[in-house]
């Protein structure tokens, strides 16, 4: 399928018309969450359209406490189907004794985040990422269709900014990350994540500013 036709075609549907759409148009859907800042939006659409598909979090056992009890709260809320995606025991292991996210994060992400992944991407036609009110100009700049290998990836809510992100959470009264309002603008992992705009308080010291799921350049 051409993803130039793909773009230009879900660019003239609404946010929640898109994911009808795909559901419509793909049959093997890969569905991730992070349960981060902007999660709640997506998610709410998700449950509007398709209510029971799994949703996969991947659980780098690195968290913050507080994502995991978010995570728990909209599951609850919407009855979402959530699937930990957990990395390999040794693995984990090797960056827990070495400290990896200390002097080679991007290692520490790979082995944490990216590789759990792999296998459900390689079962799987499309890929859809609730990335929503990108800060970054990496971001900005992604097609709403990419190719990844024989995947597709499709991120339905790139094009909604910061203030659309702030007000669609206002007019559904959808409950924020509890370390947004302690001025988190971007959470991760609890060893790389610091407060700040953005993704200013990501991998605070290094030149990164991405995990490597969606983009590899940083």
């Amino acid at each position: 399928m051409n993803l130039k036709t793909l773009c230009e075609q879900y660019s003239q549907y609404d946010h929640r018309k898109r994911l009808e759409a795909i559901f419509r148009d793909f049959d093997r859907v890969l569905v991730t969450s992070s349960f981060g800042t902007s999660s709640a939006i997506f998610l709410h659409l998700l449950h509007q359209v398709r209510p029971d598909h799994p949703v996969h979090f991947i659980d780098t056992r690195y968290h913050f406490p507080e994502t995991y009890a978010y995570r728990d709260l909209l599951a609850k809320r919407w009855n979402l189907n959530v699937v930990s995606v957990q990395p390999k025991v040794n693995e984990h292991l090797f960056t827990q004794l070495n400290y990896t996210w200390a002097h080679h994060p991007d290692a520490c992400c790979h082995m944490n985040k990216v590789m759990p992944l792999e296998d459900l991407k390689a079962r799987h036609d499309l890929w859809i990422s609730g990335m929503a009110g990108s800060p970054t100009d990496l971001r900005r700049r992604m097609p709403m269709f990419k190719q990844d290998r024989k995947l597709i990836r499709f991120y339905p809510l790139l094009d909604m900014s910061p203030q659309d992100v702030a007000l669609y959470k206002t007019i559904y009264e959808l409950p924020e990350h509890p370390l947004e309002k302690e001025g988190y603008g971007s959470i991760g992992c609890q060893h790389c994540t610091r407060k700040g705009d953005g993704r200013s308080g990501r991998w605070v010291g290094f030149q990164k500013t991405e995990c490597g799921l969606h983009i590899t350049k940083h």
